[in-house]
């Protein structure tokens, strides 16, 4: 099974968590790990728990941010148990597993697990454009890193097994560095033509961002964007 499917893995502490996280993907059919900024990475203790997914770890790419990471996805899935001020779309770990095998034929997928004390932060859960929770007592909903992850893998693999014999399709949906480009080009739209706020010049641009996330604009549909910015600011006059 080879599936277009990165598990994103933030500031890891314990390297240990890094070697199970490896051994989860591979019972799981997952190979492509991807490390934000680890703490001890490479590690004896990470290969010791790896078992025999040693290979996962060789092969596992090392990068400073979590943009870096997920430049090249179509859909990113953020986990977190914690409901943020501006909310995504929530997915239940089922569901996620669905999701992600369907999209992965069109292009790359991230699932996104923050630092073990403190997840996401809430400037890594706006790029994403879902909110993973997964179901727990509620009296102690925190899950070890590891056994989180296995928990997602599975779900994947059920879906994806279910999935096997559907035809794949074209890619639909921009990489998450165009979107970034377009969010750009949205921002500086809205400071050529005035549309800010002087008390708070940063809270429409989030709210904005947070829309076009969960609306998933198509590559079409962000490039008749783009042209409508250029637009409003091609009729801006000129003093």
């Amino acid at each position: 099974m080879s599936l277009n499917i990165k598990i994103v893995l933030i500031k890891t502490w314990h390297p240990g968590n890094i070697g199970a996280v490896a051994r989860a993907m591979k019972n799981m059919g997952l190979h492509n790990l991807t490390l934000v900024d680890p703490v001890d990475f490479p590690s004896e203790e990470a290969t010791s728990r790896a078992g025999q997914a040693t290979d996962i770890l060789e092969q596992a790419t090392v990068v400073s941010t979590l943009k870096e990471a997920i430049d090249d996805c179509t859909m990113v899935i953020g986990t977190s148990a914690r409901d943020r001020t501006i909310k995504l779309p929530s997915l239940s770990a089922e569901s996620c597993g669905q999701q992600v095998v369907a999209e992965q034929v069109k292009g790359n997928v991230a699932i996104v697990f923050g630092r073990e004390r403190m997840g996401l932060h809430n400037d890594e859960i706006q790029q994403c454009h879902f909110q993973l929770n997964i179901d727990a007592n509620p009296d102690y909903p925190v899950l070890n890193l590891s056994q989180a992850v296995q928990l997602v893998c599975y779900e994947v693999f059920k879906a994806a097994n279910t999935a096997q014999n559907e035809a794949p399709q074209e890619s639909e949906y921009p990489l998450h560095k165009e979107l970034a480009l377009f969010h750009e080009h949205l921002e500086q739209t809205m400071h050529d033509i005035g549309f800010t706020n002087e008390k708070h010049p940063g809270l429409a641009f989030d709210h904005l961002k947070a829309l076009y996330r969960r609306a998933r604009p198509t590559r079409k549909e962000l490039s008749i964007l783009r042209g409508f910015l250029n637009a409003a600011q091609n009729s801006k006059p000129k003093n």
